[in-house]
């Protein structure tokens, strides 16, 4: 067979990330706030934006019961296009996660949505986080001391809760109540905060707070501890009297003394004071009165984008020369595009954000303790969507409804496989079981974790037994010795 050169033709199929499809990308996963900062510098970019009158009116779920439909209170952003320029698809943004993947390595994307192509501007990720916050110092080491979903779920709350100074302000009946969970969890959540770097963060008061400090130093005795309890005296320099309260000498009162100046009463303001301003909303959450869910974006945060048109008419009949009607189009398409980008957007968050309120509704009418098992893969799946997408639409996105103001991902919670194979319960299920069959045992026949095993499973939970083990010691229960000695004493009393 003899070699030669030919001539093939074959075809193929690629995907082509424009810097305007990049962009796209990157404002899905700004907030609000970021994004009416994004609007700030397009509009300062291009002459052809303008902001419209009056509030935006950006569409709004409907979630009734056995129903979910999308109305609209009037013409969305994408109805103010002018006919030149204007895109065709209206549905929500949706990207193939290859894409994303790719998304770092396509050259430079940094043009601002209000340049014309070829201009370089800041891009979007140009912009800094910022100085960290004591919140974003704690949220971070959360998840890597639990991996129970309930229990991380209100220490991240109770996080977003502490003042710039580190103290929780709200007391723990009133937490429960905000979260439709019992008093005993949100003890146990604020002990997990407590137990975080800071040392003294979510004490509720200074008292605590030293407290937590002079335990970390190993230096919480009894003495230590009366002299905590009792710093009004120090306050008023009743010294005498306190070391006499506290039973030391001299020099043991002045070592105490030392050691309490080297405390930090104020552990919080070690961190930017950003973390204690309230968290703004992206989308709104309402009961109605039917038992259903309006879903809408938070109008407060959305500037309105329009086309200045009489602007634009004015230019077009002075631009004399090929170059200046060149400009004048390429601002139009710039300009069409970040409307029709942001309309995009909105839709996409909207029908996220209804996934979630219907998947977790148990959550919204009941409290934490109805949680169920979601992953970022069952809502893409449920509205046909990529799971990169549902990804970058909950990330930096909070959700306010009338139980509080919840990051997006809050929403999505681990589970366990249920016995019988027909999917997975909730880990608050099984925390609950738990806490039943070890309540009601037999002082003279402790329950042992295998033994657990065993009954957990006969009430359709399937789990290992150093998961039983985790969720006990989660829910505050020690092991059968522990409790084995516990009641022993409680029966001698």
């Amino acid at each position: 067979m003899g070699l030669g050169p030919r001539l093939d033709l074959r075809q193929s199929q690629s995907l082509v990330m424009t810097p305007h499809l990049q962009q796209a990308i990157k404002l899905l996963a700004l907030s609000n706030l970021e994004i009416e900062g994004f609007i700030g510098e397009a509009l300062e970019a291009n002459p052809l934006l303008d902001l419209g009158s009056g509030s935006p009116a950006p569409e709004t779920v409907e979630l009734k019961p056995g129903e979910l439909r999308r109305t609209s209170l009037e013409s969305s952003p994408a109805d103010q296009l002018i006919a030149e320029g204007r895109a065709d698809d209206d549905r929500p943004l949706d990207i193939d996660p290859a894409a994303l993947d790719r998304d770092r390595d396509t050259g430079d994307w940094s043009a601002d949505a209000g340049s014309a192509p070829g201009e370089s501007g800041p891009g979007i990720e140009d912009r800094g986080e910022g100085p960290e916050t004591l919140a974003d110092h704690l949220h971070a080491q959360i998840g890597a001391v639990t991996r129970d979903p309930e229990l991380a779920f209100i220490a991240h709350h109770i996080a977003g809760e502490l003042d710039e100074a580190g103290y929780l302000v709200a007391t723990t009946g009133e937490l429960a109540n905000e979260l439709g969970v019992g008093e005993d969890e949100v003890q146990q959540a604020l002990a997990l905060v407590q137990s975080l770097d800071p040392t003294g963060v979510g004490a509720r008061n200074l008292g605590e707070c030293l407290a937590l400090q002079a335990r970390e130093a190993d230096r919480y005795d009894p003495c230590m501890a009366k002299l905590l309890d009792n710093l009004d005296l120090l306050a008023r320099g009743e010294l005498a009297r306190l070391k006499r309260m506290c039973g030391v000498d001299d020099e043991d009162f002045a070592d105490m003394l030392a050691e309490l100046r080297g405390y930090d009463p104020k552990p919080g303001l070690r961190f930017s004071s950003g973390g204690g301003d309230p968290v703004t909303p992206d989308i709104l959450v309402s009961p109605r009165s039917d038992g259903g869910w309006d879903i809408r974006l938070n109008e407060a945060t959305l500037p309105r984008l329009v086309i200045n048109r009489p602007y634009y008419l004015e230019l077009r009949g002075s631009c004399d020369d090929k170059a200046a009607r060149g400009w004048l189009s390429d601002k139009l398409a710039d300009a069409n595009w970040l409307i029709k980008a942001l309309d995009q957007r909105a839709k996409t968050i909207l029908k996220v954000a209804a996934e979630v309120v219907k998947q977790q509704e148990g959550f919204f009418l009941h409290g934490v303790s109805h949680l169920r098992p979601l992953t970022l893969r069952a809502v893409a799946e449920a509205i046909q969507m990529h799971e990169s997408t549902v990804s970058r639409v909950t990330s930096n996105k909070y959700l306010s409804c009338p139980r509080g103001t919840f990051e997006l991902k809050y929403f999505f919670t681990s589970g366990v496989a249920s016995a019988d194979g027909e999917g997975a319960v909730s880990a608050n299920a099984v925390k609950a079981a738990i806490k039943i069959l070890i309540d009601g045992e037999d002082p003279k026949a402790i329950l042992s974790d295998d033994t657990l095993v065993d009954l957990l499973k006969e009430r359709g939970f399937d789990l290992a037994r150093r998961t039983v083990a985790k969720y006990r010691e989660a829910i505050g229960l020690g092991s059968s010795v522990q409790r084995r000695r516990q009641k022993a004493l409680a029966a001698v009393r």
